[in-house]
């Protein structure tokens, strides 16, 4: 139903948002350009002001570039910097309205449909838009309209603004192109004499609509506003922090504890209604003079389980040096994971809990990421049948395949005297004499010749399991083509 409310909507257009973004960080007096790899060629992506008044463009190869301008700077650009700086451009426009989404990767689009009064009208309110964006080294070009074609295409082809209830009249003199089709299709209405938006509004539309599809009318008419388009606003990130403000300092262990735990229970409500479990946790403690301590916690696997994340809190806590007491508790999962619901099994499901809380409590004592594990390899050298993983972020590996017995240390190979092919009946290890008593072998593996491996380099290898008569297991191999004898591991 009509509300009698005619619809406004703002079109914010940054035709150098890149080099902006660069030149606030480190800036650069003279012409500058952005540029990008395409084709096997840089490319510019994005120029200042002083670079397009020496006849450089977009698109064009920075050889040539800096044959026309010798003096040009250029650094390489960051799409993704720039899509997260118009993420926060976008966080910023909701100061005017709620309702503000993306258009492009260079611009934004705002409904501000019953919210210029509150800034003084609309010119007040693009004045201010303007002053702000300039004062940020942003360089903008607004459009105002009924619909968002409209607005898109003032703030591409002619800044300005168009009255209220005659967006045709606005629109008539503009190029087709300001109607964001193809340029194939502009190309093409160019040809046959319909060059501007009024010539095509005049223009019989069953042609047009046989010759070119319903895209092109679809545009013109969400242009005119006799099609619907809606703006789509970003939704906001869901936030895991809670805080809770103590009417009395508090400094005991328990009391710290309970509060962590009623903290906790609201933080683990929010992770569970997302389906995502915290990965690691800070838990921020002021005290009345205004310090701050913090407490981080690492989990071993994501976690949203306020019972078993409590007392893996309580070494951290139990380092705290409250003062005269603590006033406010924050707590925050800086990093969460996804954790959709499943089914839990009774018989499993506590093993692989413990396993997880143990790696956790040995992780904040030595670091994550030195409690490791050993994963299967698909390889048949010793030295490269396994790797080691952190087990924070890893999984068990499958069955281990294993044709022969392989020792549990395995180090570089260490020579040893000796030139047969057999196990020499006695030989000096690690300053020690051995005899053989029991020689079990040959296994003969031969080298990956599709990696480079300079410990190969000796070819092939002939292993024995020799059992010594002073108890020692060891694992020893022969290089026939370079004799000679080696120790690489010990078995149990």
């Amino acid at each position: 139903m009509f509300d009698g409310m005619q619809r406004r909507v703002v079109s914010m257009w940054f035709p150098r948002l890149a080099s902006d973004r660069a030149l606030r960080a480190r800036p650069v007096d003279g012409p500058f350009a952005l540029t990008l790899k395409q084709a096997n060629a840089e490319r510019l992506h994005c120029l200042n002001t002083a670079a397009e008044r020496q006849g450089l463009h977009r698109g064009m190869t920075l050889a040539d570039a800096r044959a026309f301008c010798p003096g040009l700077l250029s650094r390489p650009a960051d799409p993704a910097g720039n899509t997260r700086f118009l993420h926060v451009l976008r966080r910023w426009a909701t100061r005017y309205c709620p309702w503000v989404g993306l258009e492009g990767d260079d611009g934004l689009v705002l409904d501000i449909t019953g919210s210029a009064h509150l800034f003084g009208g609309e010119a007040a309110l693009l004045a201010d838009m303007r002053q702000r964006l300039a004062r940020a080294g942003l360089t903008v070009r607004l459009g105002l309209g009924d619909t968002r074609g409209a607005a898109w295409a003032l703030a591409h082809f002619r800044e300005g603004t168009a009255e209220a209830g005659a967006p045709h009249a606005a629109l008539a003199g503009l190029s087709v192109a300001a109607l964001r089709i193809e340029d194939d299709t502009v190309t093409a209405l160019q040809r046959l004499g319909l060059r501007t938006i009024g010539a095509l509004e005049n223009a019989a539309r069953a042609p047009l609509a046989r010759r070119f599809g319903p895209d092109l009318l679809l545009r013109l008419d969400q242009a005119l506003g006799r099609q619907p388009e809606q703006i789509t606003p970003l939704a906001e990130p869901p936030h895991y922090g809670v805080r809770l403000s103590l009417p009395e300092p508090i400094g005991l262990f328990d009391d710290v504890m309970a509060a962590t735990s009623r903290l906790l229970d609201q933080l683990c409500t929010k992770l569970k209604a997302q389906e995502t479990g915290a990965r690691v946790l800070s838990l921020t403690l002021r005290r009345v003079d205004q310090e701050a301590q913090t407490v981080e916690l690492r989990l071993a696997s994501p976690m949203r389980d306020a019972a078993r994340i409590l007392p893996l809190f309580a070494r951290g806590l139990g380092e705290v040096d409250a003062g005269f007491g603590i006033d406010q508790i924050r707590l925050e999962a800086v990093q969460v994971e996804p954790l959709p619901v499943h089914q839990v099994s009774h018989v499993s499901s506590g093993r692989a809990d413990q396993l997880d809380d143990l790696i956790t409590r040995i992780g904040t004592r030595i670091g994550l990421e030195n409690v490791q594990r050993f994963l299967p390899a698909d390889s048949h050298i010793p030295e490269r049948s396994f790797l080691i993983a952190a087990a924070a972020w890893s999984e068990p590996g499958g069955s281990w395949v294993a044709t022969r017995p392989r020792p549990v240390c395995l180090f570089p190979p260490e020579p040893i005297a000796g030139t047969a092919a057999r196990p020499p009946r006695h030989f000096r290890w690690r300053r020690m004499s051995l005899s053989t008593a029991r020689a079990t072998g040959p296994e003969r593996i031969a080298p990956e010749w599709w990696l480079p491996d300079d410990n190969w380099r000796s070819g092939m290898r002939d292993y024995w399991h020799v059992e010594t008569r002073q108890g020692r297991r060891l694992w020893l191999f022969y290089t026939p083509q370079n004799p000679g004898w080696f120790v690489q591991g010990e078995f149990a």
